[in-house]
């Protein structure tokens, strides 16, 4: 009855103990998935990333609190005005959106002003190192390690290097994607580092995950799947549709 426990233990770690035997064995994982010699390079040289697991560790107390205390401590009133004055000067490219995607400039602004203060920081992680200790930390390795499979998937295909950076968990460009969403949702070169392949990206995604068009507050559901905390979901849709209010 040991056993099974014994074989979880060794699959994930809660320090950097046992990381780099941890990647000898992921190596195998990755390899069987499709991950080519420039991915397995990467995943080699990946490092434990201590600064990570400090955010993960703090996470659920960045969305405490209501909606009205998450939007102040985010600059809600800021990216409403930003977010306005963004979509007068970027007309063209967000009817193009929308005309493609079904998703108006709202909710991809309130997105982009929330991630990354409209691309003025996209982090400062080293990306692989990043992703791959959040698969083997013990906390959430199953939601992670597809996503460190995508990521070194992406240094296989030239999307990113074993040198980029980005957020604390992985996440990229100016709209912060994860790897996997990446992989499925990323238009074009997928340079998430793009301003209008980002937006289009975001776009694409919200349509994957149920946008049919008109205001944020009437596509709940898509924006819930961008991200699952409830205050986070409310301040996108009321800045969203106050972006979009005239």
């Amino acid at each position: 009855m040991m056993a099974p426990a014994t074989a979880l233990a060794a699959k994930c770690g809660n320090n950097s103990g046992g990381f780099e035997n941890w990647k000898k064995t992921f190596q195998q994982e990755a390899a069987n998935a499709g991950v080519k010699r420039r991915g397995l390079q990467a995943l080699a040289g990946a490092r434990y990333a201590t600064a990570t697991i400090k955010v993960d560790r703090a996470v659920r107390k960045a969305f405490s609190g209501d909606v009205n205390s998450f939007m102040k401590r985010r600059g809600g009133a800021t990216i409403i005005a930003k977010g306005k004055a963004l979509k007068k000067q970027n007309a063209r490219l967000f009817a193009d959106i929308e005309r493609r995607y079904g998703v108006p400039a709202g909710p991809l602004l309130a997105i982009w002003g929330m991630e990354t203060g409209f691309g003025s920081f996209m982090g400062n992680q080293n990306t692989v190192s990043a992703i791959v200790t959040l698969a083997y930390d013990c906390r959430r390795p199953d939601f992670f390690t597809p996503h460190a499979i995508a990521a070194l998937k992406l240094v296989d295909a030239g999307v990113i290097s074993s040198k980029s950076v980005g957020a604390a968990h992985g996440e990229i460009g100016h709209t912060q994607f994860l790897p996997g969403n990446v992989l499925k949702y990323g238009v074009g070169g997928r340079n998430l580092r793009d301003k209008a392949t980002a937006l289009m990206s975001t776009a694409n995604f919200l349509r994957g995950h149920g946008y049919r068009g008109g205001p944020a507050s009437a596509n709940r559901g898509a924006i819930a799947g961008w991200n699952a905390a409830s205050v986070y979901q409310q301040a996108i849709i009321i800045m969203a549709d106050a972006i979009d209010a005239n």
